[in-house]
């Protein structure tokens, strides 16, 4: 299976007002981009003092003013929400949307937030339990006359979910474990998310997918490979650097973790060369943090000048 070439990116939500997020998305929209996403953390990491716009109710809002992109989140904890009320919640913003969201999963990892919300934060087995448990729900729910479940975690009854989403929403999965995370990819997911901190690791992270999806029988080419990742473009090579060695300080170990040798930074002409490196080891969908207080002048640079270049 051929997959196009999938360019989406972040929306400002951290810090951010709902005008600035608007003005963004409905940027975006216009300037080509296939998704627009948001974190769903209800704490600003690392940094609970942070303001930060809730994921859901940002996507909703986002659905109403914007016509073509895609929606999603990256990524959403099983664990945060009831996944049969969230597969409800869903299938309204689709329905608002015109069928355009994408569900974004992934098993959590910031402690403090559950906590603090009253939600549990077991072990990593536990949560992936959870998180496959929540990815059977939403499916049925948004194909099936009725669903139940009686598992571990979650239990629902003949639950009901109607008017169903226009199209079923492409699930992604977002993580770096190997084995069991793989597993549930391999097993369920229309996109694998490789985590910006683990770009460096990205032909490793393939290779394991590949394995995975062997062992059930499945076509490791039915499953799209996206990378989180910042991006850096700027018109000069100076103005580049300036800005790698900032986002370095900024980012940190995290989003920043391996940037100047494995991240997509540079000019225009520069940020293709590592966009095509990227796709040389399978992944044909780029979710991008653009660096900028601003966003939107660096996503008109590399709307202008980069995805011409991926939409021949």
């Amino acid at each position: 299976m051929s997959h196009s070439m999938h360019f989406g990116v972040t929306l400002p939500q951290i810090k951010r007002t709902w005008e600035e997020c608007k003005g963004a998305a409905v940027s975006f929209d216009g300037l080509g981009y296939d998704s627009a996403w948001v974190c769903d953390h209800v704490y600003g990491v690392p940094n609970p003092q942070l303001p930060i716009l809730e994921a859901w109710s940002l996507i909703s809002a986002v659905a109403a003013v914007t016509d073509q992109i895609q929606l999603g989140t990256l990524v959403t904890p099983p664990l945060f929400r009831n996944p049969a009320i969230l597969a409800k919640q869903v299938a309204t913003i689709d329905t608002i949307a015109g069928g355009r969201v994408i569900m974004g999963l992934g098993a959590g990892w910031f402690q403090p937030e559950f906590e603090a919300y009253g939600n549990p934060f077991p072990s990593l087995g536990q949560r992936m339990g959870a998180l496959e448990e929540a990815v059977q729900i939403m499916k049925s729910m948004w194909t099936e006359e009725k669903t139940s479940l009686d598992g571990k975690h979650f239990q629902v009854k003949e639950a009901l979910c109607e008017p169903k989403p226009p199209r079923r929403p492409p699930i992604l999965i977002g993580g770096t474990g190997e084995k069991v995370l793989m597993g549930l990819v391999a097993r369920y997911a229309d996109i694998w998310n490789n985590m910006a901190v683990t770009q460096s690791q990205l032909a490793q992270k393939v290779e394991a997918l590949k394995k995975r999806c062997g062992e059930l029988d499945r076509d490791p080419d039915t499953v799209q490979i996206s990378q989180q990742c910042v991006v850096i473009i700027e018109e000069t090579e100076e103005a580049a650097e300036a800005a790698l060695e900032k986002a370095g300080r900024i980012y940190g170990g995290h989003m920043g973790a391996g940037l100047r040798e494995h991240g997509i930074w540079g000019t225009p002409e520069q940020v293709i060369e590592r966009i095509e490196r990227h796709r040389a080891l399978g992944c044909t969908s780029f979710l991008m943090e653009f660096f900028g207080r601003d966003t939107r002048r660096p996503a008109e640079i590399f709307a202008e000048a980069v995805l011409p270049e991926f939409r021949r």
